[in-house]
């Protein structure tokens, strides 16, 4: 068996890096989505291609890489939770106090920081299931596969989550 020269990468270190550039993005924007801190994200993001990486041939092989590695997201954004539940981190505090200063601000930056804070303020698999099917625009079932659960089972989180997004953004209860 031929080995790859000095500095190149193996095939299945090649199909990760494929896979990586083609998938980091996403995964960025669903983890901050999921926390609302852009460095926590970085994290979770860090972890969850540590752990596809460290078993990516189990990766490669399942029906959806792409959900294989959310789902392995979305349990390191709730074991994060489950860590630091008991702190109270807000984020964004600090980035609206260095925006007093600047002009206008529109309209679209303060709906965006409304709807991120009503997003946290769902449980954890509500937020994760509004995020993928909205956000991401996954299907329901690929979000259920992401999820690991059943499609009924999104539809049901799906509905109680736009109700509590509703009631929370009618109410200003951010």
């Amino acid at each position: 068996m031929k080995h790859p020269p000095a500095g190149t990468a193996s095939g299945a270190e090649h199909d990760f890096r494929v896979f990586v550039q083609g998938i980091a993005a996403s995964l960025h924007r669903t983890a901050y989505l999921l926390c609302g801190d852009w460095y926590l994200a970085d994290d979770l993001v860090q972890e969850a291609l540590a752990k596809a990486y460290s078993h990516w041939r189990k990766v490669q092989r399942a029906d959806s890489p792409s959900a294989y590695v959310r789902r392995i997201l979305i349990n390191e954004s709730r074991r994060s939770w489950r860590r630091n539940r008991n702190t109270t981190v807000h984020p964004d505090a600090d980035a609206a106090d260095t925006t007093v200063g600047v002009g206008d601000i529109s309209d679209e930056v303060v709906n965006r920081d409304e709807l991120l804070q009503a997003l946290q303020s769902l449980p954890a698999r509500q937020r994760a299931t509004i995020v993928l099917r909205f956000l991401e625009g996954l299907s329901e079932r690929e979000t259920a596969a992401a999820l690991g659960c059943s499609e009924g089972t999104v539809k049901s989180q799906t509905s109680r989550a736009l109700i509590k997004l509703k009631s929370v953004l009618n109410r200003g209860e951010i």
